[in-house]
C-alpha cells in the first residue's frame, strides 16, 4: 500500500472516530443564564434546620450564591451580603449561600466568625452547584419569584451597594 493511501485511510478514521464521538456523546444541558428557568433543587441548613429548596421560594426574588471557605473573593463579599440581607430580609426578598464545603464545622466557624445571619445551604458534593452549573466561586444568581434567572454574577460583589440594590429593589417591584 502506497504512502499516500494509507495517508488517506489513515485521516478518514481519525474523521470517523470524531464523528463517532460527537454523534455518541450525552448531550449537555443549556446553560443557565438570563432567562433560563432555575433548577430546582433542595438543600439542608446548616445546623441541621428545616431544608431549603427553591419551589418553596415562589413569589420571592432570590439571590442565590455559591461559595466556599477557602475562597477569599467569598469571604470578602460576605460582609456586604450580610447588609444586603438585613436591608431587604421579609420584603419579598431571600438570600441563600450555598456552600460547597466538605465540613461542616469548617462551614459553622466561618459564619460564625463573621456573625452570618442570611440561610447558609450545604451541598457538600456539589450536586446543586453543578445543576447550574457553578464551579467558579463565589457565582450568584438572581432569580425572580417565577423561579426565572434574571442575572447571573461570577466573582464577588459590593451587593449593598447602589447598582445591586436597585436592581434588587426594582426586581422586588416587579416579581415577574
Amino acid at each position: 500500500m502506497s504512502g499516500r493511501r494509507r495517508l488517506w485511510l489513515l485521516a478518514g478514521g481519525v474523521a470517523l472516530a470524531a464523528a463517532l464521538a460527537v454523534a455518541t456523546r450525552p448531550s449537555l444541558p443549556d446553560p443557565v443564564g438570563r432567562g433560563s428557568r432555575a433548577p430546582e433543587f433542595r438543600l439542608p441548613r446548616l445546623g441541621g434546620a428545616a431544608e431549603v429548596s427553591l419551589a418553596e421560594l415562589r413569589g420571592r426574588a432570590v439571590l442565590l450564591n455559591f461559595w466556599a471557605t477557602w475562597c477569599k473573593p467569598c469571604e470578602d463579599e460576605m460582609p456586604a451580603m450580610q447588609r444586603l440581607y438585613r436591608q431587604l430580609a421579609g420584603d419579598g426578598f431571600e438570600l441563600l449561600a450555598v456552600s460547597v464545603d466538605d465540613d461542616p464545622e469548617d462551614v459553622r466557624a466561618f459564619v460564625e466568625r463573621l456573625g452570618l445571619e442570611f440561610p447558609v445551604l450545604l451541598d457538600p458534593d456539589e450536586d446543586v452547584a453543578r445543576a447550574y452549573q457553578t464551579f467558579r466561586y463565589p457565582e450568584s444568581l438572581l432569580i425572580d419569584g417565577d423561579g426565572v434567572v434574571v442575572e447571573r454574577f461570577v466573582g464577588a460583589r459590593d451587593w449593598d451597594a447602589a447598582p445591586y440594590l436597585s436592581r434588587i429593589r426594582r426586581l422586588l417591584e416587579n416579581p415577574s
